[in-house]
């Protein structure tokens, strides 16, 4: 009897293990993901329904969690027109004892958009202070109003901890605002705007500049922005470009000194043979190594976009360079 009850609880615990590894995904399908870390588990949040999120212990075995939001917010609904829960490109940080995710809320090809906030005590969803309160409205753009666009955030603090946030897709380019101390909403005494990066809004670049991450490493704070093409599948011609400046207010230069609000940008990293586009990064440092965060729109699987993630190294003169392993 009692071998026949250790036979059936090995089988069990078999099927337990089995079931847990084929929850874990490599691969993942993800827009313009970011990243962060808490007790050991890497937490990554996409473009999707309500917010995608997913978990790891490694980086490379992700599993799917619930979205952020279960149901749009009903700000977003009433503000932007068009809007059905699809929320994209959020940004993650840790700031004054809480986790600060900011969101993006539009529609495609119109700067009608809008910049919300949500935070949470912990990422981790088995713990009883998991709970994701949204703020509500942070940034908006107006048409007819605004020559900018209202998405794509992230999220910086200044060399006295003061919060900012940079921002923006399209139109005539990337802008960086000063926040309240709080991080919820545009400080007014007094504003403080800039522009940051910008393409001409003639063919063939037509304006196509988004997705701003500031990283401040050593004396320069590095932007990082995606030029060209997105979310084409096959046709992607997304890439990376990158500048610096030892101010964050800039002015960003790249490695030849063109301003980024004059069409300049490094390029850091474009599609090939394997990646039809690549783009829409992220920074960050764990365990003394930079990585980049990023997706690629991947040629062996009908231009699908996944998850990739590359480590960032630095040249003599501290620019930024990324080893691919195809």
């Amino acid at each position: 009897m009692i071998k026949h009850l250790a036979i059936i609880f090995i089988v069990i615990l078999s099927a337990k293990i089995s079931c847990a590894q084929d929850s874990l995904q490599k691969d993942i399908p993800v827009h313009d993901p970011v990243m962060i870390r808490q007790n050991g588990t890497y937490y990554l949040f996409a473009t999707g329904r309500g917010i995608s999120t997913w978990s790891s212990k490694d980086m490379k075995d992700w599993k799917k969690e619930k979205p952020v939001f279960s149901s749009p917010p009903e700000w977003a609904m009433k503000e932007v027109p068009g809007f059905k829960g699809h929320i994209w490109a959020p940004d993650i940080s840790f700031f004054q004892g809480r986790h600060y995710l900011y969101y993006s809320i539009s529609t495609f090809g119109k700067n009608r958009s809008c910049i919300g906030l949500v935070t949470n005590a912990t990422l981790d969803p088995d713990s009883p202070e998991f709970k994701w309160t949204d703020h509500g409205k942070v940034i908006e753009s107006v048409t007819g109003r605004d020559e900018w666009n209202a998405i794509d955030p992230n999220f910086i603090l200044d060399e006295n901890q003061k919060p900012w946030l940079s921002f923006g897709s399209f139109w005539n380019g990337l802008k960086l605002v000063r926040l309240t101390d709080d991080a919820t909403a545009v400080e007014t005494n007094p504003q403080q705007w800039h522009n940051i990066a910008s393409v001409p809004r003639t063919p063939p670049a037509n304006g196509a500049i988004e997705a701003p991450f500031v990283f401040q490493k050593g004396k320069y704070y590095y932007l990082f922005a995606s030029y060209d093409l997105c979310c084409k599948g096959e046709n992607s011609t997304y890439k990376m470009r990158v500048g610096r400046s030892e101010k964050l207010t800039g002015p960003y230069l790249d490695k030849d000194n063109i301003p980024m609000t004059k069409g300049g940008g490094t390029l850091l990293l474009q599609g090939d043979a394997n990646w039809h586009g690549v783009g829409h990064n992220s920074v960050y440092t764990f365990d003394d190594t930079d990585y980049l965060i990023f997706h690629g729109y991947d040629a062996k699987d009908k231009g699908r976009s996944k998850l990739r993630v590359e480590k960032l190294d630095w040249d003599e003169q501290n620019w930024p360079h990324i080893k691919i392993n195809n």
